[in-house]
């Protein structure tokens, strides 16, 4: 009961604000662009401060299997489906996050319209996450500082890591 009452006043206290800080303003300035803005977010540092959470990937799975952020699941986005997540705790806090935030946050609408009550996108996306100098794993559970820049054009996002389409 502490760790959900501890979860809840985390998210409810540290996740207000529409727009988390990323290290890169232009970056910043991209992202407020291209979102919608309108689901939960959770910053990169808030990320790698909790540890209770369920994150879920929502990138294509040739992504995925270069590389991810440790202990995520991979459950897509051209090919996600409500049934692959049916089993998860509906209270339980999950943070959803793809290439740059854009894909997972039409997941994390999906999530909470079916009935996940804490359910953030992670602001910045695994783009981010690398560029904060956090740590990835490969499809083997190995680290890497491989990551799939999903294109050439979205690759001017990454400054950190080292860019493999496969």
């Amino acid at each position: 009961m502490r760790k959900l009452l501890l979860n809840t006043l985390f998210f409810l206290g540290l996740v207000s604000c529409k727009s988390p800080d990323v290290e890169s303003r232009s970056y910043h300035l991209m992202l407020q662009s291209i979102l919608d803005n309108n689901v939960p977010v959770l910053s990169v540092a808030q990320l790698k401060d909790n540890k209770d959470i369920i994150l879920l990937d929502a990138r294509q799975r040739e992504e995925f299997d270069v590389s991810h952020i440790p202990n995520a699941c991979y459950v897509g986005f051209e090919d996600f489906d409500l049934a692959s997540v049916v089993h998860l705790d509906k209270h339980q806090p999950i943070v959803v996050y793809c290439s740059i935030g854009y894909r997972s946050e039409e997941i994390t609408r999906q999530l909470l319209d079916y009935g996940f009550e804490d359910v953030r996108n992670l602001y910045g996306g695994i783009f981010e996450w690398v560029n904060q100098g956090h740590e990835l794993v490969d499809n083997q559970g190995q680290k890497t500082s491989r990551i799939h820049p999903y294109s050439s054009t979205w690759s001017i996002w990454l400054r950190k890591g080292e860019k493999a389409y496969q």
